[in-house]
């Protein structure tokens, strides 16, 4: 089961410039989004826990971002 609402994805997806997004389309969005920002988020905490902290701040998000 997703935790991203489909709906949502599907709103993205038509303000990206997509006129209509398949319900095959829009859970296959959501899997891969789900495994970006899963792994977007270990790589933020791995750099959170390197700084010796355990709150991750969007300076770790943004340099994980990078190295995606």
């Amino acid at each position: 089961m997703a935790d991203l609402p489909i709906a949502a994805v599907v709103r993205i997806a038509k303000k990206s410039g997509a006129e209509r997004v398949g319900s095959d389309a829009a859970a296959a969005i959501v899997a891969k989004a789900e495994d970006y920002i899963g792994a977007l988020t270990k790589e933020a905490n791995r750099l959170a826990q390197h700084a010796g902290r355990k709150t991750i701040k969007e300076e770790d998000v943004e340099l994980a971002a990078k190295s995606a």
